[in-house]
């Protein structure tokens, strides 16, 4: 019976009847007691964290629940929406759509951010060496610049309360200071290229300790926030298989023009 028992063996959740334990603590005890972010943290870490911690992260959470129907994966959640598809189907339809093109860069950001500590060599040193390996390549460096907005307005709340955090001793700052440092290199080309949400919460997730892999992984939890509400509102409306595009309005073709068969 132990083979069975330890088939599915975990070190996050003790079940038994009429008892449910969470890394050691008796949901009961927990209900009330710990707020979401806190239970995130647990859940994820094994422990709980200080509320300083966990006030961080809330904000990482906070910041990225959504950013509209221009969003691929917002757009994807209401389209399944209009469909039918029921609200669980309608987020996991947006949630899929988060890869490394969409939904990856705080991941990536992290991971930049670690190679730079790991270099061992000053932030500004290593940042600018960095940037010019990635425009050599002609690549972007994620976590910084937005499609949409000249400034991200996440990034000042979060890179602020991050500092404090810093200050108060919540955190160290050596990761702040390598991401502000890149942000100051990205400047002096022709066009400043400012941190943006992504970049923000990279920094405070590789303060707090989270792996770039839970990362990713926090952010689609922040994001299901927003397909959830949006996958809701478009249940609302009236309007059934609501394609990319309004009706009337078809996609530019650029194949062929009409033509017949050939004779046989």
């Amino acid at each position: 019976m132990s083979d069975v028992a330890d088939w599915w063996s975990t070190a996050i959740t003790d079940i038994q009847p009429g008892v449910i334990r969470l890394r050691g603590y008796a949901v009961e005890k927990l209900i009330g007691a710990v707020s979401y972010p806190q239970m995130v943290w647990l859940m994820t870490r094994g422990e709980l964290p200080s509320p300083a911690e966990a006030a961080l992260l809330e904000l990482t959470l906070v910041a990225a629940v959504d950013h509209g129907p221009q969003a691929p994966s917002i757009a994807a959640a209401r389209m399944a929406a209009s469909c039918g598809l029921d609200l669980n189907n309608a987020m996991a339809t947006g949630v899929n759509l988060l890869g490394d093109v969409h939904g990856g860069a705080g991941q990536q950001c992290l991971e930049v951010l670690q190679r730079l500590h790991a270099s061992g060599e000053p932030p500004e040193d290593a940042a600018r060496a960095l940037v010019a390996e990635y425009k050599q390549r002609k690549a972007f460096v994620p976590g910084f610049g937005h499609r949409w907005h000249p400034r991200d307005p996440r990034r000042d709340p979060l890179i602020i309360a991050l500092q404090q955090a810093a200050d108060a001793g919540t955190v160290g700052g050596e990761y702040l200071r390598l991401a502000v440092a890149l942000e100051k290199v990205l400047a002096e080309g022709t066009k400043p290229v400012p941190m943006n949400v992504d970049g923000a919460t990279a920094a405070i997730y590789a303060e707090l300790g989270f792996a770039p892999e839970l990362a990713r992984g926090l952010f689609v939890l922040s994001r299901s926030v927003g397909l959830l509400a949006h996958a809701w509102e478009q249940q609302q409306e009236p309007t059934r298989i609501k394609g990319p595009l309004p009706k009337g309005i078809n996609p530019t073709y650029t194949g062929p023009a009409p033509r017949s068969l050939p004779n046989r």
